[in-house]
């Protein structure tokens, strides 16, 4: 009983935390709070993953999201240093974030009835290793992982190319 409601308590926790950081993405009007509210529901989403007795999808989540991603984002917004009357103007942007709340949540509650009705068995397969899903992520999966890192370097070697062009424009 104490083991259960522990569980809810930290879910609870890291579900607000999840909460928090994508609603700071969302709404925040500088790119880097922003940035740094998608670190936070990251490292949510790794806390939730180890809840769920997943250890390895936590330390991939923390080493992929918050590692790469998360990184490279905040170097490249901290690169272009975009200035606040450049970003566009958004009049209607908390009107879109609640209309998008009210469409989506619908399709959440049937997701969660879906998820409730599902049988239990399927929640007591069969255990995989860490060392069997190592080997089919670096032996099956790497072109994919390799390819998908080298678009992530390119975008943001693009981005500073951009912003460096600018700047350049704007001095002479």
């Amino acid at each position: 009983m104490l083991v259960d409601n522990l569980e809810l308590i930290l879910f609870s926790i890291l579900a607000s935390f999840m909460l928090g950081g994508t609603t700071t993405m969302l709404l925040a009007k500088q790119t880097l709070y922003s940035a740094f509210g998608f670190l936070v529901a990251m490292l949510a989403l790794a806390g939730l993953f180890g809840l769920l007795d997943n250890r390895f999808l936590g330390v991939a989540q923390v080493m992929v999201s918050v590692g790469a991603i998360v990184v490279l984002s905040m170097l490249s917004i901290l690169t272009i240093n975009a200035k606040a009357d450049a970003l566009p103007k958004e009049p209607f942007k908390y009107l879109w974030v609640f209309l998008s709340m009210i469409i989506v949540s619908p399709f959440t509650f049937l997701l969660y009835k879906m998820l409730i009705t599902l049988p239990h068995h399927f929640a007591k397969g069969e255990n995989v290793s860490a060392k069997v899903m190592g080997s089919v992520l670096f032996k099956e999966w790497v072109l994919p992982f390799e390819l998908i890192s080298i678009l992530l370097l390119t975008a943001m070697l693009g981005a500073i190319l951009i912003a460096k062009k600018k700047t350049k424009g704007e001095h002479s």
